[in-house]
């Protein structure tokens, strides 16, 4: 599956071009996966056997590059919201996914850091690549606030903040292990309808393990 966002010249690439942008992307992957989303691009186009004008011809900057590098785990993701839209449970269908999210985004070191930057900045290609992502989720949180687990005034930008959040307090945090699960789950707490004052009349407390 395609999210639509990758850097892609208007018309088809020669051989050779496809033969460079290939090789371009295996070894940003490589290199982001060992360094970090700030690894060399000097180094990565070397690696790649080519010079750093072919580099930027393909990807015009670092988060054109890293859009097209995460693009499989985005089309995972979208494929994972959609099947969680069965879930007989709304709000374990989200935290599921928010956990995913949480997942895909400490698999490399500055992933969620340059989340949060693009996310103000409707220009990056890291922004774009996150439109499809935040209508996925949305759709799951609108199930999980129809079953009254979450309060109505949360945004799909809100969570998406705090699960960037959450990630990048566990990339520096490696030497513990449980804590993104820890903050995820205490952050659901937060979001859950208030109590209803006594003689009043609304929505009680979210039952459920993934709530709780």
């Amino acid at each position: 599956m395609s999210t639509g966002t990758e850097p892609q010249p208007a018309r088809a690439m020669r051989a050779d071009a496809r033969r460079n942008y290939d090789r371009l992307l295996a070894e940003a992957r490589a290199a982001f996966a060992e360094h970090g989303t700030g690894a060399s691009l000097e180094d990565i186009a070397r690696h790649a056997n080519v010079g750093i004008g072919t580099l930027y011809r393909h990807f015009p900057n670092r988060h054109a590059l890293m859009s097209a590098v995460f693009e499989e785990a985005v089309s995972d993701l979208l494929a994972h919201s959609h099947s969680l839209l069965e879930s007989p449970e709304p709000c374990s269908a989200l935290v599921t996914w928010l956990r995913a999210i949480i997942t895909h985004a400490g698999e490399y070191r500055g992933l969620s850091r340059a989340l949060m930057s693009a996310s103000h900045d409707d220009s990056s290609a890291l922004a774009r690549c996150s439109r499809p992502m935040r209508e996925a989720g949305t759709a799951l949180l609108v199930r999980a606030q129809q079953a009254g687990a979450v309060r109505p005034g949360v945004s799909i930008g809100d969570l998406m903040q705090l699960t960037n959040a959450i990630a990048l307090a566990a990339e520096e945090t490696p030497e513990e292990p449980e804590l993104a699960d820890r903050l995820l789950m205490l952050t659901l707490r937060g979001l859950k309808p208030e109590r209803s004052a006594p003689g009043t009349t609304g929505p009680g407390p979210t039952t459920g393990s993934a709530a709780a």
